[in-house]
C-alpha cells in the first residue's frame, strides 16, 4: 500500500536564515526523500510579514496545523514599537506551541568545552514567563523604579516536565535541575511542583532536581546524558550555553512543539537555535548544520517508517561529513555551506 507523502509547511526568512533553508531543502530534494514529502510554502520575510500586517503569519500557523509539520528560517524581529514583531509568538500561540527541545551533542573531532560528552537536553517553556511581559517605569531621574509582570501557568509547567520527563525515558536519560524554587517557591516553584509530580508518574526516570544557578555550573562537569526542565528565559540562556559547550550553536536543531487541548503532542517545527546571522549573508560560510539537522529531526519524527529511517540517514551522514574533517569556519574548517551539504547528500545517498 502505498503511503500518503507527508505535508510539511515550509517558512522562508530572511538573510543567512533563508540561505540556510535553502540548504536543508536540498535535503528534502534527494532522490530517496522527495517522492515522500510534500512542500507547502510560506513567505515570512521581514518584508512579506510588513505587507500583509503579519496575515503570512497566521497563514503560515494555519497550514501547520493542518500538517503537523513545519521547517522554518530564521526571521528578523524588528525593534521599534509598532512593526510587526516576532514572528514565532504568534506561532506559538496559534499553534499552540508550548515546548522548545534543543540538545547539545558531541560532534565528531570537536572537542567539547569542560568535561561534557553526553547529550544534554534543555526542555523549555515556549510561552509566558519573562518573554510578553508587560513593563512600565515609574517616577524620573535617580528615582526612576522599573517594573514587570510576568506570568507562568500550571498547564504550561505541566506540559514542560511531562515532556521531559517522556524524552528521558526514550533517551535513557536523567531528569536534571530546574527552577530558583527557594527563592521564588510561588512564581518558579509551580514549575517544580509539576516536575515532582512528573517523577512520581514516571518512577523509572532518574531525577534529580538543582537550582538554576546551580545548574549552569554542574553542567560543565557532568557526564551523564541530562534532559532540563526550565522556564521560558532560563532556558533560553541555558540552551545557547549548552550548545556552545559542544562547539558551535548551529551543532544542533531546535524544535518546538504544540499540543492539542488533551495535552497530546499534535505538531512539530523544526528550525535553527540561531538567528539571521547578517554578517554571514551573501559569504557562503555560515554553518548549514542546524538546519540539515531540523530536517532530519522532523523526518524522524513522522510516522512513516522509511522517511523516519530517512532522517536518522541524514543525521549520520552529517555526522560523517564533519568526523571526515569537512567543517565550515565556526567549527575550524574551510568548507563552504554549498560543499558542507552537498558532501552530506553524496554520503546519505550512498547509504539508501
Amino acid at each position: 500500500m502505498k503511503v500518503a507523502p507527508c505535508s510539511i509547511t515550509v517558512l522562508h526568512g530572511d538573510q543567512t536564515g533563508e540561505e540556510l533553508l535553502e540548504e536543508s531543502l536540498r535535503i528534502l530534494a534527494a532522490p530517496s526523500i522527495s517522492s515522500m514529502v510534500q512542500l507547502e510554502h510560506v513567505d515570512l520575510s521581514l518584508g512579506a510579514r510588513r505587507g500583509s500586517s503579519n496575515e503570512v503569519v497566521h497563514e503560515a500557523a494555519r497550514r501547520m496545523l493542518i500538517d503537523g509539520f513545519g521547517l522554518k528560517a530564521a526571521t528578523v524581529t524588528p525593534e521599534a514599537a509598532g512593526d510587526v514583531g516576532s514572528p514565532n509568538a504568534i506561532l506559538r500561540a496559534e499553534v499552540g506551541g508550548d515546548v522548545i527541545v534543543r540538545t547539545g551533542r558531541r560532534i565528531p573531532g570537536v572537542p567539547p568545552l569542560g568535561g561534557v560528552h553526553s547529550p544534554i537536553t534543555v526542555v523549555r517553556m515556549a510561552v509566558d514567563d519573562a518573554y510578553g511581559a508587560r513593563e512600565w517605569r515609574e517616577g524620573a531621574g535617580a528615582d526612576e523604579v522599573a517594573y514587570r509582570t510576568t506570568r507562568v501557568s500550571r498547564e504550561h509547567c505541566r506540559r514542560v516536565a511531562e515532556y521531559a520527563f517522556q524524552y528521558a525515558k526514550r533517551t535513557e536519560a536523567k531528569v536534571f535541575g530546574g527552577p530558583k524554587y527557594t527563592v521564588s517557591p510561588v512564581y518558579e516553584g509551580m514549575l517544580k511542583e509539576e516536575m515532582d509530580a512528573a517523577a512520581s508518574r514516571h518512577p523509572g526516570v532518574g531525577y534529580e532536581p538543582q537550582l538554576i544557578d546551580a545548574t549552569f555550573a554542574l553542567v560543565l562537569s557532568r557526564d551523564d546524558a541530562l534532559v532540563i526542565p526550565a522556564l521560558n528565559r532560563d532556558g533560553d540562556i541555558l540552551s545557547d550555553m549548552v550548545l556552545a559547550l559542544y562547539g558551535t550553536l548551529a551543532g544542533s536543531e531546535s524544535l518546538m512543539i504544540g499540543f492539542d487541548a488533551e495535552g497530546r503532542q499534535s505538531l512539530v517545527m523544526a528550525e535553527a537555535p540561531h538567528g539571521t546571522a547578517p554578517a554571514l549573508e551573501g559569504r557562503h560560510i555560515a554553518n548549514p548544520m542546524s538546519m540539515i539537522l531540523a530536517v532530519a529531526a522532523l523526518l524522524e519524527q513522522t510516522p512513516n517508517p522509511e522517511l523516519a529511517g530517512a532522517g536518522a540517514r541524514v543525521r549520520e551522514a552529517t555526522m560523517a561529513v564533519c568526523s571526515s574533517g569537512v567543517r565550515t569556519a565556526d567549527l575550524g574548517g574551510m568548507a563552504r555551506t554549498e560543499e558542507f551539504t552537498s558532501e552530506v547528500l553524496r554520503r546519505m545517498e550512498q547509504n539508501v
